[in-house]
């Protein structure tokens, strides 16, 4: 599915995006949500307790083609490492109360998104500051979802940031990465207000052809 996703964002740029150069990159890093973080109550009672995003590690894989000197079209795919805190829940029934406790449960962000890039400096420099500015989907995948069966939570968003690229030697650099993901909350918990914000700090390596 998100092969797919990311075929159909390749497919919007201008074929003038493959004149120059482009970028093979996969990097590593923490994906933090700061802000709101809360997703929502347990119930329709606002004091039930709320479900809380929580960061984890983030591994990513880019596809840059340059064009022209100072800008470039970018396409990747993410892997977030995440999870949400449950809040205590109480249940009541013809045989009594039962309270099933507040726990961490694993809920991964795949993510696929586009990104236009402005260069400070001219293709060809070894040093290359940019800033980035783009839309992406985020897929929530919760206990007993499955990208695979089309199960998970899929949201949209916006995202913008900027980062280094170091060109080391003719093929080989490293690049380092912020990047700022404005997405709808996912799940319609009760009581759900705001969105996620989500901050990628992260680095790696560039393959350059």
């Amino acid at each position: 599915m998100h092969l797919r996703s990311a075929v159909v964002l390749l497919s919007f740029l201008s074929p003038a995006a493959f004149a120059q150069s482009f970028e093979l990159a996969v990097s590593g890093g923490q994906s933090e949500f700061t802000g709101n973080k809360n997703l929502g109550t347990a119930t329709s009672d606002p004091a039930s307790g709320q479900y809380v995003m929580k960061e984890g590690f983030r591994l990513t894989f880019r596809l840059t083609f340059n064009q022209g000197r100072f800008f470039g079209h970018e396409i990747g795919y993410s892997y977030n490492h995440t999870s949400v805190d449950a809040p205590a829940v109480t249940s009541s029934s013809l045989t009594g109360t039962t309270t099933t406790p507040a726990q961490n449960f694993s809920v991964p962000i795949h993510q696929g998104f586009y990104n236009f890039l402005v260069y400070a400096t001219p293709e060809g420099t070894h040093v290359r500051p940019f800033a980035a500015g783009g839309v992406h989907f985020s897929s929530f995948v919760p206990p007993g979802a499955s990208v695979s069966y089309g199960t998970q939570t899929t949201k949209y968003g916006i995202n913008y940031g900027g980062g280094l690229k170091v060109r080391i030697t003719s093929i080989w650099g490293v690049r380092f990465d912020a990047r700022w993901y404005n997405t709808s909350k996912p799940f319609n918990f009760y009581n759900q207000t705001g969105r996620l914000q989500q901050l990628e700090i992260g680095g790696g390596l560039t393959f350059n052809l």
